[in-house]
């Protein structure tokens, strides 16, 4: 995709836009999801702040302003992947509210960080890219983590790329039930 816009004065000379203009164009022309990705892993990298990213989208005016101030008040350093934040966006889409990202879970001598985590109904969301199993230990420990947390009284639902991706429905509608099971 191209995009055309004026550019500081500034950074005319090195011919490249600054992060946080990078962050905010992007903000403005992709969609919700991909645009919150963009945002979460520019503010995961330390490089850019919520503060600029809030002051670049205020700023803006005309088409796009609305997802970018959206993305703004939404995008968060916390998230690990592309698949989490997409995740996060169907939910923040769909009205769900209460899962924290790389929610802290701790039970005893049992702790894990769960990609998305809903303390209150003891739901854990997890993102899962294929890449991560690579090999059998990975798998192995991967197992033994979802075991403790169901064992801790947790209901563990993950998801695959595809299913966020292609079947963004079916995930929202099956966060929905295991909160209205959780919740009667």
């Amino acid at each position: 995709m191209l995009h055309w816009a004026p550019i500081d004065p500034a950074d005319r000379p090195s011919r490249l836009t600054s992060l946080v203009r990078t962050v905010a164009d992007c903000a403005r022309i992709l969609p919700y999801g991909e645009a919150l990705a963009v945002a979460d892993a520019a503010l995961a990298s330390g490089m850019m702040r919520r503060h600029q990213l809030a002051a670049a989208t205020d700023a803006m005016r005309g088409p796009g302003r609305t997802n970018a101030r959206r993305v703004a008040a939404s995008a968060t350093g916390a998230v690990d992947s592309f698949l989490e934040s997409m995740l996060r966006a169907l939910l923040i889409t769909a009205g769900i509210e209460g899962f924290v990202p790389q929610y802290l879970v701790e039970d005893g001598r049992f702790r894990a960080q769960v990609d998305l985590g809903h303390g209150v109904a003891r739901i854990a969301l997890e993102a899962d890219g294929y890449q991560f199993h690579g090999s059998s230990s990975d798998f192995a420990a991967d197992c033994r983590r979802y075991d403790e947390l169901v064992a801790a009284g947790w209901l563990v639902l993950r998801f695959t790329y595809q299913q966020v991706i292609a079947d963004p429905d079916w995930v929202v509608a099956t966060v929905r039930r295991a909160l209205s099971h959780r919740f009667g």
